[in-house]
């Protein structure tokens, strides 16, 4: 069992607390920061709980790496679904890029909705 000790500034005595080493060399993307945004924003009982347990960043790092993962098999699925393929690229650039913005954008919002935003 850990034992606590104390120390006195001015008329109070104050535990020394430290919280739990953590990983510093995780590197977040972009959906590991929109989600620690968010919690920052709307669960901050959820934040700070994690920061209390040393794991935050840790979370984070799987919350980004889902998401990624998500992402790349929703715009596969939908361009295999939708036909857009290396074929319609080589015929119609802009169309093909176009239907690409459109397709990447529907998955940003679903990945959001579904794993960022909760």
């Amino acid at each position: 069992m850990a034992s606590i000790t104390y120390r006195q500034v001015n008329d109070y005595i104050i535990p020394n607390l430290t919280l739990p080493p953590e990983e510093s060399n995780i590197i977040l993307g972009k959906w590991g920061m929109l989600h620690k945004d968010y919690l920052l924003k709307n669960k901050k009982v959820v934040f700070a709980n994690l920061i209390a347990e040393g794991k935050l960043w840790q979370y984070l790092a799987e919350i980004d790496t889902q998401a990624q993962q998500m992402f790349d098999t929703l715009v596969e699925q939908i361009k295999e679904t939708e036909g857009v393929t290396e074929q319609l690229k080589e015929q119609d650039q802009f169309e093909w890029v176009h239907r690409m913005g459109n397709i990447q954008q529907r998955a940003r919002e679903f990945v959001c909705s579904e794993l960022i935003y909760t």
